[in-house]
C-alpha cells in the first residue's frame, strides 16, 4: 500500500474519532493535506468595529499577470458558532482554483440577532471588494458562497436586494453559489432557527425563498440526497423557484453526501468522494469570466 494508501485511513479513524468532540470540519483545519500554490496574503482586515468582523485573504502564489476573480465564502455553523480559523483548507481549495478568496467571520447568536448577521455579510462583501485589488483580485468580477448557515447569508445578500442597497453597492455581487443551505425553513422549530430569527415580527422576510427573482444574479445551488440537517428539499424549491419567475439557477443533487460532505469535499483528502469543489469552480469561472 502506498503512503497516501496508509493516510487516508488513519485521517478518516481519526476525523471518526473526535467528531464527538469537536466538528470534523475543523479536524480537516488541523491535519488535512491542503491544497499547494496558495497562501493566505492577509489576516483580520476589517470590516467593522467589533473584533468578529474581520476576514483573512487566500490567494494564489503564482502570479499570472491578470486581474483574479473574487470570492467571498461564508462558513456555516447554525448562525451561533464557527470561526474563519478553522476554515482557512476550504478557501485555500477555492484559490487554488484561480481566485482571490475572502474568508470572513460574522457576529453570531446570542450577541446578535436577524437580520444583524445578515448586514455583516453585506458589509464584509463591501469591504472585500474595496481591497481586493491589493491581491490580485477584480473587484468587478466578485462573487459569493456559502456552507448551511453561510449559504443562508450568501443568498440573503444577493436576492434580497436592500442589503447592498443600504450601504451603496447594489450591483456587487455577479454570482452565487450555496452548499446544502437552508433557503425556505419555515417555521421556526429547531433551537438554531428560533433564536437567531425567532425574534423578528415577519418570519417571511428571514427566508432567501422570498426573494428569488428574475433580475437576481445567476445562482449555483448545490445539497447531498442524505442531508438529514438541511434537506435537499430548499435546494429544489429555491432553483424551481428561480426558474419559474424567468432567473438563472442551476441545481446539482450528490448521490449519498451528508451536510458535512458538501464542503468536506474540498478538502484534497475526500475530493474523490464528489465533484463538488470543481462544479462551483466552474460555475464561478464560467459567470464571472
Amino acid at each position: 500500500m502506498t503512503r497516501r494508501g496508509l493516510l487516508v485511513p488513519a485521517l478518516g479513524a481519526l476525523l471518526a474519532s473526535v467528531a464527538a468532540a469537536c466538528s470534523p470540519l475543523a479536524v480537516l483545519n488541523a491535519v488535512a493535506p491542503r491544497d499547494p500554490g496558495v497562501r493566505r496574503v492577509a489576516r483580520d482586515v476589517a470590516y467593522g468595529e467589533d473584533p468578529r468582523q474581520t476576514f483573512d485573504v487566500f490567494a494564489p502564489t503564482a502570479s499570472t499577470g491578470e486581474r483574479l476573480p473574487v470570492l467571498v465564502l461564508f462558513y456555516g455553523g447554525g448562525w451561533d458558532s464557527g470561526s474563519k480559523e478553522v476554515y482557512g483548507w476550504a478557501a485555500q481549495a477555492l484559490a487554488a482554483q484561480g481566485f482571490v478568496v475572502a474568508l470572513p467571520d460574522y457576529r453570531l447568536v446570542p450577541q446578535v440577532h436577524f437580520p444583524t448577521f445578515v448586514e455583516d455579510a453585506a458589509a464584509a462583501t463591501a469591504k472585500v471588494a474595496d481591497v481586493a485589488a491589493t491581491w490580485g483580485g477584480d473587484p468587478a468580477r466578485l462573487g459569493v458562497l456559502g456552507h448551511s448557515a453561510g449559504a443562508h447569508l450568501a443568498m440573503m445578500i444577493t436576492l434580497d436586494a436592500r442589503y447592498l442597497a443600504e450601504i451603496g453597492r447594489p450591483d456587487l455581487i455577479k454570482a452565487a453559489a450555496g452548499l446544502a443551505g437552508p433557503y425556505d425553513f419555515l417555521p421556526f422549530d429547531v433551537p438554531a432557527s428560533i433564536n437567531a430569527f425567532g425574534q423578528w415580527p415577519d418570519p417571511r422576510q428571514t427566508q432567501p425563498l422570498t426573494y428569488a427573482r428574475a433580475d437576481a444574479p445567476p445562482l449555483w445551488l448545490g445539497h447531498g440526497t442524505a442531508d438529514v440537517v438541511v434537506h435537499d428539499e430548499d435546494t429544489i424549491l429555491l432553483d424551481a423557484r428561480m426558474r419559474q419567475l424567468g432567473g438563472r439557477s442551476e441545481a446539482k443533487l450528490y448521490p449519498g453526501l451528508n451536510h458535512a460532505d458538501l464542503i468536506a469535499t474540498f478538502a484534497p483528502l475526500f475530493r474523490r468522494k464528489a465533484p463538488v469543489l470543481a462544479d462551483v469552480s466552474a460555475f464561478f469561472h464560467r459567470e464571472l469570466g
